[in-house]
């Protein structure tokens, strides 16, 4: 693979390219993607000239970028969350109108908590998150639940920090953050009262694969105050519905 003289790969000049663009801003100037992705600006008028030429950007208007269809079309042939995603969506939109605010289906990246999915009622309560964007684990439900039962060598990465807050009430500190690893495990759940929103809580539950292990977390935003517990059993049960089905369609595409 070719390098740039400072040692760099010409793909990981590009993969900077695409990091420049976040889930709410889809569309950047060659200069706002230079600066985001730390090129010079020639360097990003090529390259984006060459990635636009295999159709992976694509101009927009007022000389702007974008994301190209078909890296769009690739993600998805590739992506081994399609199946999740798709067997996922029925459920959430019931869940939606049951709780009557967000409810969302995620993965653990990294440090981060991935949004595969997120759908929202009417006059539903504040939320942060995007589909297809990122948040820190430790500063979400569902990414202290996934957290929980990740590898000890990621539990102890996301120990050592750096622990991003939002509010007061997220979690900051290692001690705290091993405390609620722990409870995760124990209680099969994780609420998040006031971690990003004051007047937000998140409950996440897993879904599971067969042997018991989680592929993804299920969960919802609502209002923090006393009603948040109530919603626990129907989010266990959609879980574990999302979890059949998922199960079943492996088994059909496994024979």
């Amino acid at each position: 693979m070719s390098r740039t003289p400072t040692g760099e790969s010409v793909l990981a000049r590009a993969v900077r390219i695409f990091e420049a663009f976040s889930p709410g801003e889809t569309t950047l100037s060659v200069s706002e993607i230079s600066r985001r992705a730390g090129l010079h600006i020639s360097t990003t008028s090529r390259l984006v000239a060459e990635l636009t030429g295999h159709g992976l950007l694509s101009r927009g208007p007022g000389r702007t970028v974008q994301i190209g269809l078909r890296l769009w079309e690739l993600g998805l042939r590739a992506s081994p969350t399609l199946t999740l995603r798709q067997v996922a969506l029925p459920f959430l939109k019931d869940l939606t109108n049951l709780v009557g605010h967000h409810a969302q289906l995620s993965v653990l990246e990294g440090m981060d908590i991935l949004f595969l999915e997120r759908l929202s009622a009417p006059g539903a309560v504040v939320n942060l998150s995007r589909v297809a964007g990122r948040m820190p684990a430790t500063a979400t439900a569902p990414g202290v639940l996934l957290l929980a039962h990740a590898d000890p060598e990621r539990q102890e990465e996301a120990l050592a920090g750096p622990l991003p807050t939002y509010t007061r009430r997220t979690i900051g500190d290692p001690d705290r953050l091993r405390s609620a690893l722990a409870e995760a495990r124990r209680n099969g759940f994780v609420t998040s009262p006031g971690w990003v929103e004051h007047v937000a809580c998140g409950l996440a539950v897993p879904v599971r694969e067969a042997d018991g292990s989680p592929v993804a977390a299920l969960s919802v935003i609502v209002p923090n105050d006393d009603r948040v517990f109530g919603f626990l059993p129907a989010l266990r049960a959609v879980a574990m519905e999302i979890g059949l089905v998922l199960r079943r369609a492996h088994a059909e595409t496994d024979t």
